[in-house]
């Protein structure tokens, strides 16, 4: 029946290699599973209803695309980035509920939803400059290196230069530390899975060195406590917009990005550059969204870490498939995500920063009209402690210099995000 399905003859594969492939993906990006609930929790999410709440959205997500955009092997889960900005940004910086930070999370989702049934998809897609994507991609990055270093212990407080190095007599940074090298060794080495293999290993040397407390591996899983807790009330509001364009550009630009990058990898771009059932990914991704707002997690997106399942031979759905029914089976593991100390999980997240500030090799560094905005993004993002801040001013500032510099032929989309961005800071 999944032959008949997937068509595997059709995408020259089968059932061996997309089952593989799926296993590939899954390691690639299992760390979700643990550093999601981490980061939402210091929000003020409960931890077990959002390691519920991940694994159930990543699985379902994961079967909407593998049975609706069947010919596209990739792996969906909550965003990393987008559930730091809700985290720290939302909940912790502007003081909104996680139920009023998860209503912004459904509206944006179906904003997200209704944009990828038009034409004006194609339209958004073409009208932000390479430079501003690849800038805030990157200050992203380094937001999450700034929280990653918080969680590990790197850096202290300081009331002359805001910031100094931590104690680094603490076994627990320096069992992190380990684990970040850990980490870039083994992709030096073509490991996969070396997110996971890293947290899991000197998470083990932690517990039996008396560091930190092991709770066990299998239960049970927590209950859903955020399912359907989303408000509106404050969604709907004026003081959510900049939260709701944050979240719906973060996302639908971060899954354009992904899916053409994974088309990429997969031949899936035509001769007219077209890509290739490209409305069906959007879609389940939009659709995603919204079902994960529903059980209670931050937005959930395309992961660029589909590219490991593809490189593995991945061609169809049925990799979709696998990577869901693995994520399904993570449900029962949430004494194990209790168990990892917090020294480690940051250091996963310096680790993750680095994927995402390495894009920056692609801005157009010989013109500074191009890299000056995209480079203000990148350092707005983590001094301003404010991915959507970081937005704003990237677009501000590029605007600006066009104007300035009599290039005034730029989509019509930079001008309106610019002047909604000034909006926002006037009212805020």
């Amino acid at each position: 029946m999944l032959d008949n399905y997937f068509d595997y003859k059709k995408h020259r594969t089968n059932f061996k290699t997309e089952v593989i492939a799926g296993v590939s993906t899954f390691l690639t990006m299992a760390y979700i599973m643990f550093l999601n609930p981490v980061i939402l929790s210091d929000g003020g999410f409960d931890f077990g209803g959002v390691f519920t709440a991940t694994a159930l959205a990543t699985a379902l997500a994961c079967f909407i695309a593998a049975f609706y955009a069947k010919t596209w092997p990739v792996g969906l889960a909550p965003g990393m980035g987008i559930n730091a900005f809700i985290a720290y940004g939302v909940c912790l910086g502007m003081k909104y509920t996680p139920a009023e930070a998860l209503g912004a999370v459904l509206v944006a989702g179906v904003v997200f939803l209704i944009i990828s049934l038009t034409p004006i998809r194609a339209w958004l897609i073409n009208s932000i400059p390479k430079s501003l994507k690849l800038g805030i991609g990157a200050g992203i990055g380094l937001f999450l290196a700034i929280i990653g270093f918080e969680i590990m212990g790197l850096t202290a407080d300081n009331p002359v230069t805001l910031v100094q190095l931590g104690d680094l007599s603490n076994p627990l940074l320096l069992l992190g530390a380990g684990a970040f090298v850990s980490m870039i060794v083994m992709e030096k080495k073509g490991i996969k899975g070396n997110i996971i293999i890293g947290i899991i290993v000197f998470s083990a040397i932690a517990w039996l060195g008396g560091w930190a407390k092991f709770n066990g591996v299998v239960s049970a899983p927590p209950p859903m406590t955020h399912l359907l807790t989303f408000d509106l009330g404050a969604a709907l509001s004026a003081s959510m917009v900049t939260v709701i364009f944050t979240l719906f550009f973060i996302d639908f630009f971060d899954t354009a990005g992904t899916l053409t990058s994974v088309a990429n990898v997969s031949g899936k771009i035509g001769r007219d550059g077209k890509i290739e059932d490209i409305d069906k990914a959007m879609l389940s991704d939009s659709v995603s969204t919204v079902a994960g707002a529903m059980m209670g997690t931050s937005t959930v997106t395309t992961y660029v870490e589909s590219a490991a399942g593809v490189k593995a031979g991945g061609k169809t759905g049925m990799t979709s498939l696998v990577i869901g029914i693995l994520f399904l089976l993570c449900l029962f593991f949430s004494p194990l995500a209790t168990s990892l100390p917090k020294e480690i999980d940051g250091a996963a997240l310096i680790y993750i920063a680095t994927l995402f500030v390495r894009n920056i090799v692609d801005i157009e560094w010989d013109d500074i009209a191009e890299a000056g905005p995209a480079v203000l993004a990148m350092i707005a993002m983590p001094f301003t402690y404010s991915i959507s801040h970081g937005i704003a001013l990237a677009f501000i500032s590029y605007a600006a210099v066009k104007i300035c510099t009599g290039k005034l032929d730029v989509n019509p989309a930079i001008w309106v995000i610019a002047a909604l961005s000034v909006v926002s800071f006037a009212v805020a």
